[in-house]
């Protein structure tokens, strides 16, 4: 009990020098007053229909407008979609019944932040609004799965590759989801374009380091429809909600 306390307090002494010291360097941060025109930061996209990964460049117009161009690789769920499993076989590998196309974009997008509440000089959160459009690529990419097929030997199967038919495979015969990497000899490319709103909550200690979060809503319209369930009606368009955590640097 006596070394439980007494590490304890260590602890504790720790914490409160670590919050000290964090606070005297933020106190010493001579760029909050100098306009840094150029940034690049990084991000993680979390969306309603998934995730994805995210790459921006910006330039401060002026202290109020800032350009922003960015390049994002999102994948795309169905909100239909279930996993499930073969309950005849106890090692059988769980996959998505119905699924077609694993379906990904990739948008480049333009536009424009612009600051609504500045940053006090003491720190705080710089809120800015967006409003950004752009092209997007969708990829389509087949779905393969492991299927059971009868041999000449009473109960028992040999298991193949085949890419999933959904008048051919069915919840008895299909013993899971096949290697990702299947079928992407296969994609299938659909151009259109995007737009989306937002607001971005700047609350990094250092100007010249970025950390926001970053919260909206996408559309992505496609002219030619992209196919993830079977029996469904392909989409035209996606129309996400979103969250994205950025970091980066600001730099002239």
């Amino acid at each position: 009990m006596r070394y439980t306390k007494v590490t304890l307090l260590i602890f504790i002494i720790f914490l409160v020098s670590t919050q000290l010291r964090a606070q005297i360097d933020a106190g010493i941060d001579t760029s909050k007053n100098i306009l840094l025109f150029k940034e690049a930061s990084g991000g993680i996209i979390l969306h309603t229909q998934g995730w994805g990964l995210k790459f921006s460049k910006g330039y401060n117009k002026t202290a109020f407008k800032k350009r922003m161009l960015t390049f994002e690789l999102v994948g795309m769920q169905s909100q239909k979609q279930i996993r499930t499993i073969n309950p005849y076989f106890t090692n059988a590998k769980s996959y998505i019944y119905g699924k077609l196309n694993s379906v990904f974009v990739l948008r480049a997008s333009y536009g424009m932040h612009r600051l609504l509440n500045r940053k006090p000089y003491w720190g705080g959160v710089e809120l800015r609004f967006l409003y950004m459009g752009g092209v997007s690529v969708g990829f389509a990419k087949p779905v393969y799965l492991y299927i059971l097929k009868p041999s000449p030997i009473f109960y028992e199967y040999t298991i193949s590759e085949e890419r999933y038919d959904p008048y051919e495979h069915f919840v008895d015969n299909i013993f899971g989801r096949a290697s990702f990497t299947q079928g992407f000899n296969q994609l299938s490319v659909y151009p259109g374009f995007n737009a989306r709103i937002g607001l971005d909550f700047d609350y990094g200690v250092y100007r010249t380091k970025v950390k926001s979060l970053e919260v909206g809503a996408i559309l992505d319209v496609f002219p030619i429809p992209i196919e993830i369930m079977a029996f469904n009606d392909p989409n035209y368009f996606f129309l996400t909600l979103y969250l994205n955590f950025n970091f980066g640097k600001r730099y002239n």
